[in-house]
């Protein structure tokens, strides 16, 4: 019992920086990503998660997806393959 009373501390002391490194940025992340999704628009120029640089033409709520427009033509993607930091690079050096 003595020894577990020593150790409650630094269990605990683990928990809150597991929360504070692992879980919190990660639910940053999320929202973060969450928003970009939502306000993804037509216009937006975007990067895929597989390199693909495009514009958005085309938005599709019922399914998630959108058409996008590369320089070999239109394709049709999920939302989630759009990579929200390089995309967000490249219309930050857009304006």
């Amino acid at each position: 019992m003595e020894a577990l009373q020593g150790q409650l501390p630094f269990l605990l002391l683990m928990l809150v920086v597991f929360f504070f490194f692992i879980i919190l940025p990660q639910q940053r992340r999320q929202k973060k990503e969450k928003n970009f999704m939502n306000n993804l628009a037509k216009g937006d120029r975007i990067v895929t998660k597989s390199g693909l640089h495009g514009k958005v033409v085309e938005l599709n709520d019922k399914d998630n997806t959108c058409v996008i427009e590369t320089m070999a033509g239109k394709l049709k993607i999920e939302r989630s393959a759009i990579s929200l930091e390089t995309s967000e690079k490249l219309n930050a050096s857009k304006k």
